[in-house]
């Protein structure tokens, strides 16, 4: 069944186009608002799991042999509650809202610069900083990777200045490992936005072929279904 005239071939075209920019929308939606629902689980096992830390590596990491309840213990109280309270109740209050993933995205790399704190900046716990950065692909807007690798950088830098023992795990830590860190976050990056924007071509063609599919059963004559006998 064709259209008669150019007309209705513009008005089908139209059509679908606004079919397909509809569901696409409402898939970036849904994505948008899961990943927000995997954070929040995410804000508070990081929360107990920074107490941990502070309790049992902390006091070895930052006094040698001695284990003591020190200044840490409070850090991952208090400051982690603060780093998970506002993305919980953003990602319960206002699922799937931009501004929602760019709290959770700043948030989630202050938690890797808070466990390697907590950590005496032990090199291992870095890998939580590529870890964070994927699980933030999820969202599939390059922006968030943005936001996450500024503040990581940031952190990086600022506390590399002024604490280097708290990133690097020692007090003469030069300035260039900072570049050196940054340039693997940026290489990170690079595989993770290719990774975004194959992900979104894939859902916009989803939606794509949703809506022709709508279209077609929509404009099958209602006797067609007999032809299957």
């Amino acid at each position: 069944m064709t259209a008669s005239n150019p007309d209705d071939v513009d008005a089908l075209a139209a059509r679908l186009t606004a079919k397909a920019e509809g569901s696409y929308a409402a898939l970036l939606r849904q994505c948008h608002e899961r990943t927000d629902r995997t954070f929040l689980w995410l804000m508070v096992g990081q929360w107990l799991f920074g107490i941990l830390l502070a309790l049992t590596v902390s006091p070895y990491a930052w006094e040698g042999r001695s284990r003591t309840l020190s200044n840490h213990v409070y850090a991952a109280v208090f400051l982690g509650g603060a780093l998970s309270a506002l993305p919980i109740a953003l990602a319960l209050l206002r699922p799937g809202w931009v501004g929602t993933r760019h709290v959770i995205a700043f948030s989630q790399m202050m938690w890797s610069a808070l466990l390697v704190h907590l950590t005496g900046g032990r090199i291992e716990t870095h890998f939580h900083v590529f870890g964070s950065l994927a699980f933030l692909a999820f969202y599939r807007d390059w922006k968030v990777l943005v936001t996450g690798t500024l503040t990581v950088s940031a952190d990086h830098f600022f506390r590399g200045l002024f604490i280097p023992e708290s990133v690097y795990g020692t007090a003469d830590a030069s300035i260039y490992r900072f570049l050196e860190h940054a340039g693997w976050v940026v290489f990170e990056v690079a595989v993770l936005l290719f990774s975004v924007r194959q992900g979104l071509r894939e859902m916009r063609r989803i939606a794509e072929n949703g809506a022709q599919l709508e279209a077609l059963s929509e404009r099958l004559p209602l006797d067609a279904a007999p032809l299957a006998r």
